[in-house]
């Protein structure tokens, strides 16, 4: 009873958050617009970290969503969801991830690095996964547009809940299969608007979002950020899974093939016959398939 009081107080939060942002249900993201003039930077740099409020905040918050890095709400509180946004911008911008808005990212949020993608052949239209940064990038137009800080496979084995196997997350080119709109729980645990590109492994959000790779497998994002992708993630969706940028990568391509040829995804394996999946946000029911979470 306590864990769904939980997750439906933080299904109410994140659709508030949804409807802060520059997000609609056709369009999950927009283009960011890197222009500094657009939002007042501090003359002399004040490092912030949790707990700080002010105005400042406010302003960094609104520089990070201009440049593609949804923060969440605009409040002037430093708060969660900004910490993992600020980690996003710093490892994307060659900083060490710090719990922190210190003088180094302040000047990389003044002259942000362009974004290279991971496929030099990838659709217009792509989401791509960083392993070795851990960033998820959704690219629309050929445009980067939002940038995320995410967890994927520990690379370990266990053994949990009478399930073993090996925590990863396989590099490779997938397409997103099944969506399940809400919270869901799998047998390893809960997953929020968890969207299927390989298998069992599932692009969801997550109340646990560490610096390190910490998942079973799956793609784990912070909650603020999970609807928007549902959005963007539509069924058949391009998923490029890498372990660094690849620049100079080459597509294999026959003559006259405009777009890679990328398998269709793989529904979910179940240990069960069939499937039961929770639509109801807040409401975590049954079992779906092999959710690595």
């Amino acid at each position: 009873m306590r864990r769904t009081v939980q997750q439906s107080l933080i299904t109410s939060t994140v659709f508030a958050l949804a409807t802060t942002l520059p997000f609609s249900v056709a369009h999950a993201v927009t283009d960011p617009t890197p222009d500094s003039q657009h939002v007042p930077l501090p003359d002399q740099f004040t490092t912030l970290k949790t707990g700080s409020r002010g105005i400042e905040v406010h302003n960094a918050k609104k520089r990070l969503r201009d440049l593609g890095f949804p923060p969440g709400n605009l409040s002037p509180t430093y708060d969660s969801a900004l910490r993992m946004t600020v980690w996003a911008f710093q490892k994307a911008n060659g900083l060490k991830p710090v719990d922190r808005i210190d003088p180094p990212t302040w000047q990389a949020l003044l002259h942000p690095r362009r974004i290279r993608p991971l496929v030099t052949y990838g659709e217009r239209e792509r989401t791509e996964i960083d392993l070795r940064r851990q960033l998820l990038i959704a690219w629309r137009g050929g445009k980067p547009v939002l940038v995320t800080h995410i967890s994927t496979g520990a690379r370990r084995s266990y053994c949990e809940k009478g399930h073993c196997g090996f925590a990863s997350t396989p590099v490779g080119d997938y397409r997103v299969g099944v969506r399940v709109s809400g919270w869901s729980t799998g047998i390893l645990g809960a997953m929020f608007y968890p969207v299927y590109f390989n298998g069992g492994i599932a692009i969801h959000g997550s109340t646990l979002v560490p610096r390190y790779p910490a998942s079973h497998g799956c793609v784990r994002v912070p909650l603020h950020n999970a609807l928007n992708l549902y959005r963007f993630l539509q069924p058949g969706t391009p998923v490029y899974v890498r372990r660094s940028e690849a620049p100079a990568e080459r597509r294999p391509k026959a003559r006259g093939e405009r777009h890679s040829r990328i398998p269709k995804a793989r529904p979910p394996e179940a240990p069960h016959r069939s499937y039961r999946y929770s639509s109801r946000p807040g409401r975590p029911t049954g079992d779906h398939g092999r959710g690595r979470r």
